[in-house]
């Protein structure tokens, strides 16, 4: 069986390590996080080791980076790359209730729980995370270091941008685009194009905070 490290020592962590124990896919060595004082102790019965760097202390063991934010997923990356972690390494984790059709191409490092359904020609890139009871139909992109929470819903042919983060029960109308670093919020109907940076929120959604650049009059 295949040894796994869990990056991070929180909540998204140990329910990436149910959904393994349940699949027996993995067995994970342990988890690593970045802060000193849980050293040591364990996450449900796995044992904390130490920084995200001692990954490269176990060579063949592969890795997910269980950190809930996208931008902060994107940073240990980041990090681990510079140390010499090979990006091939990153294990991509998936409940086995998740059925991914043969037409549908899932990144290095994202993580499917539970019920997330996949219809035909979706992209997923690399570190995604979608949480129990998403839905995505024909054609969807989701690129990399994205957050989906729980019961998210795309319509056809939707773009989510790089570490966007679309909150609880948020749903996005076919073919709109949900820009790079945007927020929306729990609930919200997307009926258009969302900028990149921005928060948008409601039914239908609107802007809450814009972009930098916009607020700033693009100076």
């Amino acid at each position: 069986m295949t040894e796994l490290l869990l990056i991070g020592a929180g909540g998204l962590a140990r329910e990436v390590l149910a959904c393994v124990r349940d699949n027996g896919q993995f067995d994970v060595v342990g988890v690593l996080d970045d802060d000193e004082s849980r050293a040591g102790s364990n996450l449900d019965g796995a044992p904390i080791l130490g920084p995200a760097s001692l990954a490269l202390r176990y060579p063949e063991a592969r890795a997910v980076v269980c950190i809930g934010a996208g931008t902060g997923r994107e940073r240990v990356v980041a990090r681990l790359a510079g140390l010499g972690f090979r990006s091939h390494r990153f294990a991509t984790v998936l409940d086995p209730s998740v059925r991914i059709p043969s037409c549908c191409d899932i990144g290095p490092g994202s993580i499917l729980l539970g019920h997330v359904t996949l219809t035909a020609g979706i992209t997923v890139g690399s570190h995604v995370v979608m949480m129990p009871g998403v839905t995505l139909t024909h054609d969807d992109v989701v690129e990399d270091f994205a957050t989906l929470a729980a019961g998210v819903s795309l319509g056809g042919g939707v773009r989510i941008g790089r570490a966007a983060y679309l909150g609880m029960n948020s749903s996005v109308r076919e073919r709109a685009r949900v820009g790079a670093g945007t927020r929306i919020g729990m609930g919200a109907a997307v009926l258009a194009d969302v900028p990149d940076g921005e928060t948008w929120a409601g039914v239908p959604a609107r802007v809450l905070e814009p972009s930098p650049a916009a607020a700033g009059g693009g100076r």
